[in-house]
């Protein structure tokens, strides 16, 4: 299958996870991605993550958000380092950074210097706060200026905890913004394709969680509010969409908006066609009226069955509904199986490691994903393709320029 960027050359000057992952998207769409690492690497690639580290010889987190790219270790600080860089840009498409502007300032790869000599050359810079304000020198990373800041950790935190709750894993807002950063660039170059302007693209984590965050936000604007108000499971307007436990401590969740379409079905595949018509819950406001007693009754019949059983009673019925998952079970989903959702990618040595597929299909198939590269594997190859020697790429190694 050919992939719809084959033939655009990015350079990625970037570091964890945010810029990085809107590399691997462009990367899996078939985009070169060069990486430039410092002689020490990504630091991302020594991170430890929910306990693990290096497993098998793979750090998960370098290789989710790096998969196939090129790795080329460069000293952006040492003199004649910036030779290289400009070489590597000469034909590229996209130069992708999350360096902070001071340092980008430093090393002369901002805005001004990098597109004054390369005015072809879409520039793309990933932040915490975004390019303008009081914070735009300032970093960031996902758990406090994509969760904490933008109301998400407050939002989703229980009255009465003690602390706010944290996000559902690592990276977590990282992925999501290089996601939407990666389709800023996609649209960055069909622009410059069609009109010849070369576009400087900005994203960052705070643009990311207020878009997630959006009808929160514009509610709680018009209501005066600080944040929306948080009914808790048995206030909530429609008992049809709440969770619901089983017998066996699962959960299942429904999520039928149309109430009053879908609840004579629901009553009769739960084994209580009475309640459709029990006084209390027969309509829509009978139920709003009455929302504690029917999410009781609900409760109740839920508690009585496995998640076995519901699987099999809820699917005779129209309305919406579907298991509350555990992460590790997404890895046997039949429908992410069948879609490719996640995929084995090969490392041609006997290992294998689980990725998730990018988010887009195109033609109906899934993209591939890569491996992620080792640090500096790609550095000869890249310098050769630019026109250096052998003895002039040894002079860069022993200049400490090139690892």
């Amino acid at each position: 299958m050919s992939r719809p960027l084959e033939g655009i050359k990015v350079v990625e000057v970037a570091m964890w996870a945010f810029v990085p992952s809107a590399g691997a998207v462009l990367a899996d769409l078939g985009a070169d991605v060069i990486k430039v690492e410092p002689p020490t690497g990504d630091p991302i690639r020594g991170l430890v993550t929910g306990g693990l580290g290096e497993t098998n010889g793979l750090n998960f987190m370098f290789e989710i958000f790096n998969r196939g790219k090129r790795s080329i270790t460069l000293d952006l600080k040492l003199e004649g380092a910036l030779d290289v860089l400009h070489k590597l840009l000469a034909d590229a498409d996209v130069f992708l950074t999350n360096l902070l502007p001071a340092a980008r300032r430093s090393m002369s790869i901002d805005v001004d210097a990098i597109t004054a000599r390369h005015p072809n050359l879409i520039y793309a810079v990933g932040s915490g706060q975004g390019a303008h304000g009081p914070d735009a020198e300032k970093g960031g990373y996902d758990n406090i200026s994509f969760w904490a800041r933008c109301g998400i950790a407050s939002a989703v935190t229980p009255a009465g905890q003690p602390y706010p709750v944290g996000m559902p894993g690592g990276a977590f807002g990282d992925g999501l913004s290089g996601a939407i950063f990666a389709g800023g660039i996609a649209a960055a170059i069909a622009q410059r394709a069609m009109t010849g302007k070369a576009s400087v693209v900005d994203a960052s984590l705070l643009a990311t969680g207020m878009w997630a965050m959006q009808p929160g936000i514009v509610g709680s604007s018009l209501a005066g509010l600080e944040e929306m108000p948080k009914p808790g499971r048995l206030v909530l307007p429609n008992p049809l969409v709440n969770t619901y436990r089983t017998s066996d401590g699962r959960f299942v969740s429904l999520c039928m908006l149309q109430g009053q379409r879908y609840w004579p079905g629901l009553c009769v595949a739960i084994g209580r066609p009475d309640l459709a018509t029990d006084p209390r819950f027969e309509k829509e406001p009978d139920r709003v009226a009455n929302i504690s007693a029917c999410v009781a009754v609900l409760d109740e019949v839920f508690a009585t069955g496995t998640l076995s059983e519901w699987r099999d009673r809820l699917a005779t019925q129209d309305g919406q509904w579907d298991v509350v998952q555990k992460v590790g079970e997404l890895a046997s989903d039949e429908s992410a199986l069948a879609n490719r959702f996640i995929q084995d990618v090969d490392y041609g040595d006997g290992r294998s490691l689980k990725m998730v597929s990018v988010p887009v299909q195109f033609d109906r198939e899934a993209v591939t994903p890569q491996r992620g590269p080792e640090l500096g594997a790609d550095s000869d190859g890249v310098l050769t393709s630019l026109g250096y020697s052998d003895d002039e790429i040894l002079d860069l190694k022993i200049a400490g320029i090139v690892f």
